[in-house]
């Protein structure tokens, strides 16, 4: 053998199984069209936005946080978070309830749902294998993704449903990741609507919830909502605040279970108590309640919502259509695949950019005279 040889020989892997996953979601051509992803405000109006990318390693980092504290599988959380919303569409979640709403009025029974996309991203839409579709991971990060959001009960089939135990609770590491994913949007929505003067502290000052916050650094950092600091202690606040609440009313339920293994074993009829206490549970509600009625519902954002929701609908239109619009291979995949499926997968993969520029070219707007 010759010493360059050496190159080509690989070692026995050195990770966990779970780093693995990781590191393959990472690495995955849907992880990075996550930055051109909406989360809540289209992100090429300003540089400040969270997208999907940003809000999946911050559900990542909360994940990790809370799972470590817990003594669950870190690793394990912090994959199923950078994981739980490749599935998902241009413009936020209007995106998918328009492919949805389309795909169903297709006759569609099974229609669009981020969780189930998420899940298929990883088992079969990327491709990295010769011999297989998907990135060859671990059933606890499969099953993480696809039943997080639990209980998940969706009309998929009797194989999925036999193959990943739908009617069991996921993992513990799987809730970790819905109430991290909870605590981050919620915070960092927060965020963003103020700094774009989308809303101020006055509109959501009643609610309890933001009334201890602001006990809190007013007291610890004599700090002021008038103040410039004032943004960014009340998030980094109401994160810890929500962390600590969840750990201290979930550590309890969860040492009953010394031995879980990161899979499916409770029956999804049992209730487990995991989460956050009553008290925050019911000021979380109220708090977006009000986010809903003085943000997701402002001028702005239901405009900019509306022309995505237009938009994926005229995409979908020319796509069915005209199959020759697609490119060639998805045009291939047609002939393995149901059709309306493939033009649901290609829309969905799209970010916001890619899917106006396209949009405009097949509607005339971009077209010079």
């Amino acid at each position: 053998m010759k010493p360059t040889d050496r190159f080509y020989d690989f070692l026995e892997d050195f990770r966990s199984p779970f780093a693995r996953d990781r590191d393959r979601v990472i690495h995955c051509s849907s992880f990075r069209r996550l930055e051109y992803k909406t989360q809540v405000f289209l992100n090429h109006e300003g540089d400040y936005f969270r997208t999907r990318l940003t809000h999946s390693l911050e559900v990542s980092q909360i994940a990790r946080t809370i799972a470590h504290t817990l003594g669950l599988n870190d690793i394990l959380a912090e994959t199923i978070a950078l994981s739980h919303d490749l599935g998902h569409t241009p413009f936020g979640h209007v995106g998918g309830d328009t492919l949805d709403e389309l795909l169903k009025e297709d006759g569609r029974v099974f229609g669009f749902e981020h969780n189930f996309q998420s899940f298929r991203v990883l088992t079969k839409l990327e491709k990295r294998y010769k011999p297989f579709d998907g990135l060859n991971l671990t059933y606890a990060t499969l099953e993480g993704v696809l039943k997080h959001s639990y209980p998940y009960q969706k009309p998929f089939s009797s194989s999925l449903f036999e193959a990943f135990f739908l009617d069991k609770h996921p993992s513990f590491e799987a809730m970790v990741v819905d109430f991290a994913d909870e605590i981050a949007y919620t915070s960092h929505d927060i965020d963003d609507g103020i700094h774009y003067k989308l809303i101020g502290f006055e509109d959501i000052i009643e609610n309890p919830l933001v009334q201890k916050i602001n006990h809190i650094i007013e007291k610890n950092d004599n700090i002021y909502m008038n103040e410039k600091l004032y943004r960014q202690r009340f998030v980094s606040t109401l994160i810890r605040v929500l962390v600590e609440d969840f750990i201290t009313h979930s550590k309890y339920t969860i040492s009953q279970f010394p031995s879980t293994p990161q899979s499916s074993i409770i029956d999804a009829s049992k209730s487990l108590d995991i989460g956050f206490s009553k008290e925050i549970t019911r000021d979380m509600k109220l708090l977006k309640k009000l986010l809903f009625q003085k943000l997701y519902h402002h001028k702005d954002i239901v405009r900019n919502m509306y022309a995505g929701s237009r938009c994926i609908k005229g995409l979908y239109r020319a796509f069915n259509e005209n199959h020759h619009l697609l490119p060639q291979e998805e045009i291939k995949l047609m002939g393995k695949r149901e059709p309306k499926r493939v033009i649901s997968d290609y829309i969905a993969s799209m970010t916001d950019r890619y899917a106006l520029k396209l949009y405009n070219q097949l509607y005339g707007r971009g077209l010079k005279s």
